[in-house]
């Protein structure tokens, strides 16, 4: 990849030219340094971070302070990658609130915004979009809504539901989003949108087929070992390594 900042349209061009888009969380500033070093080409500052990071028991409870306090955190590492940021729960829910709370994550730092849903948001997604602010959109299982829909569901397994996630994906694109993240979609369904929407689509849970992939980096890393995705298996065991890292430390005093 050149040296030049990456941009959402160099995301969506990576679709065009067969280039898998690697993407990952990052809640801080080493984090985000050591991401951009290995040229992860997108970095997300996800609400994810509630878990991960706050010990809240979902992402529903993550407010817009905390949300602009781990991206300025992030954006300090001045990474190349495209730094977006996820719209907290409920803080995009009219056209206006989701204009001003997307100025609030650029102005903390971020250089694109996501947020759930299609056609539910889609006059927010062409508001936050022609004010110059690009957005990724998010489909499939939505963290924001597990309280309403009573835990993590794999989405497309039924014909109402593939049509809806096409419907959606259609909204988003004719919003101008420049990619979609699909959440526990079934590879068949996710393979089919990835081949018939003219953006990238961005896996997680969703099967091998799309344009790229991403995961939260403390599953992938194993820094958080309490819970692990099914999906998800792990390159390192950090938690453990750290574990002994600071027994030996603690029987060295």
């Amino acid at each position: 990849m050149n040296p030049e900042k990456i941009t959402a349209d160099t995301i969506r061009a990576m679709k065009a030219s067969g280039q898998k888009i690697a993407a990952l969380t990052g809640y801080d500033f080493p984090t985000t340094r050591l991401l951009d070093e290995v040229g992860i080409p997108l970095i997300l500052v996800g609400d994810s971070l509630g878990m991960v990071v706050l010990g809240y028991t979902d992402t529903t409870l993550v407010t817009m302070a905390e949300m602009e306090h781990h991206v300025r955190a992030a954006a300090r590492a001045k990474p190349r990658a495209l730094l977006a940021a996820d719209l907290p729960y409920q803080s995009y829910q009219t056209v206006d609130e989701a204009l001003k709370n997307a100025r609030r994550l650029v102005a903390a730092g971020a250089e694109a915004v996501k947020a759930e849903g299609g056609r539910a948001i889609h006059e927010q997604v062409r508001a936050i979009v022609s004010a110059g602010i690009p957005f990724l959109g998010h489909l499939g299982m939505l963290p924001q809504s597990v309280r309403e829909e009573g835990g993590y569901h794999i989405k497309g397994k039924v014909e109402a539901e593939r049509q809806a996630l096409f419907q959606d994906a259609q909204a988003l694109v004719e919003a101008g989003a420049f990619g979609i993240v699909l959440e526990l979609v079934t590879p068949p369904v996710a393979a089919e949108l990835t081949r018939t929407i003219p953006i990238p689509t961005i896996g997680i849970g969703s099967g091998p087929d799309c344009d790229g992939q991403i995961l939260v980096t403390p599953d992938l890393l194993g820094t958080f070992p309490w819970f692990t995705p099914k999906f998800v298996k792990p390159k390192l065991n950090a938690a453990e390594q750290m574990r002994t890292a600071i027994d030996a430390w603690k029987k060295s005093l």
